[in-house]
Parts: C-alpha cells; sequence; structure tokens
C-alpha cells in the first residue's frame, strides 16, 4: 500500500524524538538503497496481503472489503495447505533478501514482525505438524459451526443491505456445506492414525449441533436476515430470498444431521479418553510447538507451570489482604465459598447484568482519557450472547467492527445460568473485552490506515490477550476497584489467567484429569463450578491459547516498570500506551525492542531484560 510511506515518517518521528531533516534534491547512494529497500518491504508486504485474501476470503469480509463476498474459502484441502506453505516459504524469502539494517527504524518493526509471522507459518505447515493439526478440525470451542451462525445472521460481519448481499450469503451457505463435510473427511483421516479429539469434546459438539438444530429452521440465525428485509431490498426479491433461505437452512440442518450421527456413530468410540495432548500420538511434540507459538516466546511447558504457580501464590496473598478488608473471619476457602452463594453478588435478571456493564462502560469513558492520548473511533455495543451458544461460551468476548466504524465492535457477555455468573466480575470482563482492553487494542489498529495490512488486522494471541489483562490493571487507576468485593472481582481474574499457566500445562504435558483442573481452580479461586467446568474444557479443546494471556500480560507490566524507572520524571502513561498500541500487535521479543529504542530515544538508559520465568523444575 503506498499509503505506508506516510506512516513509516511519521511513526518514525515519533519513535526517534527527533527532527526532520530536509532530504536532498538528489539523493545519494546510500538514500537511494534505503528508498529501495523501504519501497522494496512495503511491496512486499501489499502483495501478501493481497494473496492471503485471495487464499483467505473470509477474512476481506471481515475488514469490510466485499471483493471476495461470495465466498469462504478452500479452507481444509491438501491445495490449501500446499498454497499457505508456498506463500510462507517464499515471502520469507523475499523478506530476508531485503536489507532490515537499510529500513526505517518503523519498517525493521514490521519486518521482524513479519519474519516471526511468516517463520511460525512455515513451521506449522509442515507435513508433519498438518498430520498433528488438521485431522481435528471440529471441537466445541472454535469451529465453523460455532462462529458461523452468528457470521450469517445479520448480527455478525456478514452485511444484508442489498440483495447481492443476500445472494452472497446463499453462496456462501453451499461453501459451508462442503466445509462439514470435508471435516468429516478429515477426522476420519486422524481416527486412522489415533489423532483424534476427547470424547468430552464431541459429545458438546453434539449438544451444540442438537440445539441449532432444535430451533427448527424458521427459528435459526440462518433463517433471520428475511424475517427483517432492509429498504434496500425490493418486494419483487423477498419471496425468492426468503424461499431460497429456507431450502439453504434445510439443507444446513442436513449436514449438521451428518456431522452429528457421524460423531455419534462412528467418531465418538475412538475419541481419547484423556483430556491431554499428552494421550494423543505426537501430543508431546505438538504441545511443546504450540506452547512457542502462543506465548511468542521460547518458554517450555515445565516453565510455564513453573511461572503459573508463583503467580497463583502471589494473587492468593492479594485475596488475604481482601478477606481481612472485608471483616470476613473465616478461612480463604470458606470467603470463597461465601462469594459463590452469597445472593448479594448474584444479578437480579438479564437486565439487570445488562445494566451493570452499560453503567461500567460509561464509568470508563469518562475516566479513561487520562491515560490515552488516541482513542478509537469505531463506536461498541454491549450485548448478552445468542440463546443458541450461550451455555457453550466463556463469561464474555469481543467481536470487532469495521475500520470505517460502520459495524461496531461488540462486548459479548454470558447471561446463561444467572445463579452461576458473580456480579464482582463485572467491571473486570467489561475492562478485558471492551474498553481499553480489546476493544482498544484491535479497533486502533485497524482504523490505523498507515499500519501495513497484516499488522492492521494480524496479530498473536499473547500481544492481543496480554493486552486486555494488562487493561484490567488500568481499573485501579481509574478508582474503580476501591469496593473490597470489585478488588476481589479483579483479583478473581487475574487468578484465573495464573491458573491457567497451571492448569493447560497440568493438562497438556502432566496428564492431569478434567476432574482435577477443576478442582485446582475451585480451591484457589472464588469461581464457581459453571466456570471452572467452562474454563477447563475450553484448555481442553484449544490447548495453549489460554496461556497467552497471563505471559503477555506480565511482558507488558514489565516493559512498564523498566521504562518508567529509566525515564523518571520523564515517563508519560499516555506515551508508553502511544508505544504499546501504535504499531499494531507485536510479537513479544519485537514489542520489547521497540519499548526499549523508544526509552532510549527519550534519553533513557537501555533497559536490561529482567526474565519473567522462574527456573523450570527439574
Amino acid at each position: 500500500m503506498n499509503r505506508h510511506a506516510l506512516l513509516l515518517a511519521s511513526a518514525a518521528l515519533a519513535l526517534t524524538a527527533a527532527p526532520a531533516l530536509a532530504q536532498p534534491a538528489t539523493p545519494a547512494p546510500a538514500a537511494e538503497a534505503t528508498q529501495d529497500a523501504n519501497a522494496r518491504l512495503l511491496a512486499l508486504f501489499a502483495a501478501s496481503d493481497e494473496d492471503n485474501l485471495r487464499r483467505n476470503p473470509i477474512g476481506a469480509l471481515f475488514r469490510g472489503d466485499m471483493r471476495y463476498a461470495d465466498q469462504l474459502g478452500d479452507f481444509m484441502t491438501d491445495e490449501y495447505y500446499d498454497a499457505e506453505r508456498a506463500a510462507a516459504t517464499s515471502e520469507l524469502a523475499a523478506l530476508r533478501a531485503i536489507d532490515r539494517a537499510a529500513l526505517t527504524p518503523v519498517n525493521q518493526i514490521a519486518y521482524d514482525v513479519f519474519e516471526f509471522d511468516k517463520q511460525q507459518a512455515v513451521e506449522g505447515l509442515t507435513p508433519e505438524m498438518l498430520a498433528l493439526t488438521a485431522v481435528t478440525p471440529v471441537n466445541h470451542f472454535a469451529a465453523f459451526h460455532t462462529f458461523y451462525p452468528t457470521f450469517a445472521s445479520g448480527q455478525g460481519a456478514a452485511p444484508f443491505n442489498t440483495v447481492e448481499d443476500y445472494d452472497n450469503n446463499l453462496a456462501r451457505h453451499r461453501q459451508f456445506i462442503v466445509l462439514s463435510d470435508r471435516a468429516i473427511g478429515r477426522m476420519r483421516e486422524g481416527m486412522a492414525t489415533g489423532v483424534v479429539e476427547t470424547r468430552m469434546t464431541m459429545e458438546r459438539v453434539i449438544t451444540q449441533l442438537d440445539t441449532q438444530l432444535a430451533e427448527g429452521v424458521e427459528g435459526s440465525p440462518y433463517y433471520r436476515p428475511v424475517l427483517n428485509f432492509p429498504e434496500g431490498v425490493p418486494e419483487a426479491e423477498r419471496a425468492r430470498l426468503t424461499a431460497a433461505y429456507r431450502e439453504s437452512t434445510q439443507a444446513i440442518f442436513d449436514s449438521y444431521t451428518r456431522m452429528r450421527d457421524f460423531i455419534r456413530d462412528e467418531y465418538l468410540p475412538v475419541a481419547r479418553a484423556g483430556a491431554g495432548l499428552v494421550n494423543m500420538p505426537g501430543g508431546e511434540t505438538l504441545y511443546t510447538r504450540l506452547v512457542r507459538n502462543s506465548t511468542t516466546l521460547d518458554m517450555t511447558p515445565a516453565q510455564v507451570h513453573a511461572l503459573g504457580l508463583s503467580e497463583v501464590a502471589r494473587i492468593t496473598r492479594g485475596f488475604e489482604e481482601v478477606k481481612n478488608q472485608t471483616g470476613f473471619t473465616g478461612t480463604l476457602a470458606e470467603f470463597f465459598e461465601f462469594i459463590r452463594t452469597d445472593p448479594q453478588f448474584k444479578p437480579a435478571s438479564r437486565e439487570a447484568l445488562t445494566e451493570m456493564y452499560y453503567a461500567v462502560g460509561r464509568e470508563v469513558d469518562g475516566k479513561v482519557g487520562a491515560l490515552f492520548s488516541t482513542l478509537p473511533r469505531s463506536p461498541l455495543e454491549i450485548r448478552p450472547y445468542e440463546p443458541f451458544r450461550e451455555q457453550f461460551e466463556a463469561g464474555g468476548s469481543y467481536q470487532q467492527g469495521t475500520p470505517d466504524g460502520s459495524r461496531p465492535g461488540i462486548f459479548y457477555f454470558n447471561a446463561y445460568n444467572l445463579e452461576e455468573r458473580l456480579t464482582p466480575g463485572v467491571t473486570t470482563l467489561y475492562l478485558h473485552e471492551g474498553a481499553p482492553g480489546h476493544h482498544f487494542q484491535i479497533s486502533l489498529a485497524q482504523e490505523n490506515e498507515a499500519l501495513p495490512n497484516f499488522i492492521r488486522f494480524g496479530g498473536n494471541t499473547a500481544y492481543v490477550e496480554g493486552w486486555a489483562l494488562y487493561a484490567e490493571t488500568l481499573g485501579y487507576e481509574m478508582d474503580m476497584f476501591d469496593d473490597p468485593y470489585q478488588r476481589f472481582g479483579t483479583l478473581n481474574d487475574e487468578m484465573l489467567r495464573a491458573m491457567r499457566l497451571v492448569v493447560d500445562s497440568g493438562i497438556h504435558s502432566l496428564n492431569w484429569t478434567r476432574e482435577q483442573a477443576i478442582e485446582y481452580m475451585l480451591a484457589n479461586s472464588g469461581m464457581t463450578n459453571q466456570e471452572a467446568m467452562s474454563e477447563v474444557e475450553r484448555y481442553i479443546a484449544i490447548p495453549s491459547q489460554a496461556l497467552a494471556y497471563k505471559v503477555g500480560a506480565l511482558t507488558i507490566q514489565r516493559l512498564r516498570r523498566e521504562a518508567s524507572a529509566a525515564l523518571g520524571d520523564r515517563f508519560d502513561i499516555r506515551a508508553f500506551h502511544e508505544q504499546i498500541l501504535g504499531t499494531g500487535a507485536l510479537p513479544l521479543a519485537v514489542l520489547e525492542r521497540k519499548i526499549y529504542d523508544w526509552v532510549e530515544a527519550q534519553g533513557g538508559t537501555r533497559p536490561t531484560p529482567t526474565p519473567i520465568t522462574p527456573p523450570a523444575a527439574d
């Protein structure tokens, strides 16, 4: 994209805090080489992004780019994986042919991010790794059948403003059915090699499919777009589209039935009993790689486990302080049980819970400007999960909007089984999923048109979730945790992320059972049984993803401490946040280099990194 040049001039100035120098009329040879290196890099980014959208057209639609709106993508085929591997390999070679030293400071950051992303892709797309990952395309937490209903319902990323939008959705439905049937074929390959999901996970998938089937065609999210046509759809087309959507929804239901029957009759009998990857052929190798991928650091499962135990012990001391502050005289375990069971900590209704989140949002809006110099343009909506998925979702999540703000960002919260929901966690959840968490970070990145698209719309879990967890701690600076029970809520959520390090690694590396993991979480926090069960089943379904939160947050907190110590009175929290957020989601090692460069540019002494990981146990 030619507009990248604007970023690289302005962002480089921000990074170095140096005055701009006049350019000579005739560039010197060194300047020409620098211009050539930067131009080649930007051209590579632009070509890579376009090629990626052609291979993954659904990504374009999430951006609001409608060029491929009638396509989902050729996912799960050998040809798709071959194309992804070939692209990553060739793009990595093209990148390394560019002299990094000749790039502008911000382009060097982009170079490092691109290199990290492509190297991760190459490693994840080897035949050996695909034999462990491509054959398990379905689980109850992250699969096409969990995201596609909302996507295609009129409440998600797919637009429904014109006849063409409606017809594009029908075309995607036909491809979705192909994908669903293709997934069955991939799972059969895994059955032949013993690389299979857990029985528990696939039982949850059956329940999800049955829940959607029970809604009936006209109660399905897939049928919903024809229940409320916009003015852009003429009356003459509405009868045709209604009939087509009824037929298409039934065809999707038929594919659901095929999937459900296959899982029930063929897959469940051979699904693995053990919860962790350690019980699967090649599982230990896979988990070791997933840990590195999720944390963006060279961490081992043993280091992750030890870090988690250390953090659990630290946060437990905070729980004791809060317990004493409230005047509760029992043990910590009794205090947890008091929080879990006392009616004062339960939402009275869905409406009451919704209003609590709105109230937190209003308070944040009035205070967040003291910590941030740039706020997102995109609006944020607050919604409960839809009934078809609320039973299987975590406490909350964020769905990004479009860069132009035409589709807002959405903070979803879970109102299922209100007896198991705790109001002390409301503030922290909003800070994490909404503002200044995911909504700020994701919106600011994609609204920054000067960034390369792969950074605007990409990211890694350690940075994205690490930022959101760090954002929770900003509630202290906004005086949102003065109430001891709200402070308990934020400690409880921080404890959740610490326990994830222990439990995820315990399950997949140390062969913990589902029940053992749930018991550990209940013993060390104020979580309800429903919350602990949902969390543990998530870790079983998507190994290592949950590790990224705490590792990322600890890294950002460490960088803040180091920058503050180096700069002293010159440290500006708004400027620090601008540096963290200003160039999109970076691998943690790249983020560290950026902050250290910024500290030096401000006249501070370059910090010496301090590790976040305690020594691994023998």
